[in-house]
């Protein structure tokens, strides 16, 4: 029976790797582990043979004590603080915290002598502000990252290098693009224009909606893709490998909040907050995505407006 230990495991993308392992049929051993208690069900699958335990990853013993008793096959790490707006309000735990439980991750890894295949997953804010004749993104892009979060995302991913070149640990690294789906947390953009526009149709709010910058351009995949993707990826990418994961296609906010107003057949007007504008926010962000489809054959599935009705759907019953 395969094996996999996520971290980051109350976090919105673990709850759809989870449901993608059920999707194929064959029987699989998880262990979660993270800091908060997930708030999603996760004994009910038939094929998922899932646990968890509530730890701080920044605590070895512990951590050890657990990897070296269930022996994965498999490390998906999603455990991050993963916003950069909370980035720029506490850069420095938003950097320690980020670098520094991976690092604990990868020595445990090293110290154990353990053969598992590690997903250092990253983040498309590496890139940092690029030139448009730069676009889309390649994995050859030099990185120019502009906030704390990213400066820690690109840390992660010259520590998961070290290991790889001079400990030989086997790490498959991603730049995960904007992903979006049901479920996501509403300290997200999408997720958070979807619930405030779900609010105005369901209850008759005023139609204005407080936003910050949505000038800026970014390149959305859905989560279901985007765990699909780490799954072909610890079964097929290539050690040391970086991959892009994204749909090569850019949308702006202003388009995304007019799709989903669309959707919901209601009219809003927008009002820009300056203070919810970043400070130095990448401008455009989209991928290419030529790698990870010509080495696993990947590809996205689910279109945006698939996504976006989806979401909008998930608030729809939570709200209710």
């Amino acid at each position: 029976m395969e094996k996999y230990l996520i971290t980051g495991f109350s976090g919105f993308v673990s709850k759809h790797f989870l449901e993608f392992l059920e999707s194929l049929n064959t029987n699989v051993a998880v262990i979660g582990i993270d800091i908060n208690l997930p708030e999603f069900d996760y004994v009910h699958y038939k094929y998922v043979r899932c646990s968890f335990i509530k730890i701080d990853l920044l605590d070895k013993n512990q951590v050890d004590n657990i990897i070296y008793i269930f022996q994965p096959a498999y490390i998906l790490h999603l455990a991050s603080f993963s916003s950069v707006a909370y980035s720029w309000k506490n850069p420095i735990a938003s950097f320690s915290n980020n670098t520094n439980i991976f690092l604990n991750l990868l020595e445990q890894i090293r110290s154990l002598n353990l053969s598992c295949r590690i997903i250092s997953v990253g983040s498309s804010e590496e890139y940092g502000n690029v030139d448009e004749k730069d676009i889309p993104l390649t994995e050859d892009q030099i990185l120019k990252p502009v906030s704390p979060y990213a400066v820690a995302r690109v840390s992660q991913e010259m520590l998961s290098r070290i290991y790889v070149e001079g400990y030989g640990l086997d790490v498959v690294l991603t730049r995960s693009f904007n992903h979006i789906g049901p479920g996501q947390r509403d300290i997200f953009v999408i997720s958070s224009f979807a619930k405030q526009l779900v609010e105005i149709k369901k209850y008759n709010k005023p139609v204005e909606l407080t936003t910050g910058n949505l000038s800026i351009i970014r390149d959305f995949v859905d989560v279901r893709d985007v765990v699909r993707a780490y799954y072909l990826l610890f079964k097929a990418g290539r050690k040391g490998e970086v991959y892009n994961i994204c749909s090569g296609n850019g949308v702006s906010l202003e388009m995304i909040i007019k799709k989903m107003a669309a959707l919901l057949e209601i009219e809003v007007i927008t009002k820009v907050d300056t203070e919810r504008i970043r400070p130095n926010d990448n401008k455009i962000i989209i991928g290419d995505s030529s790698k990870i489809k010509a080495e696993i054959d990947w590809i996205p599935t689910y279109t945006l407006e698939d996504s976006l009705r989806d979401i909008i759907n998930y608030w729809y019953t939570t709200i209710a």
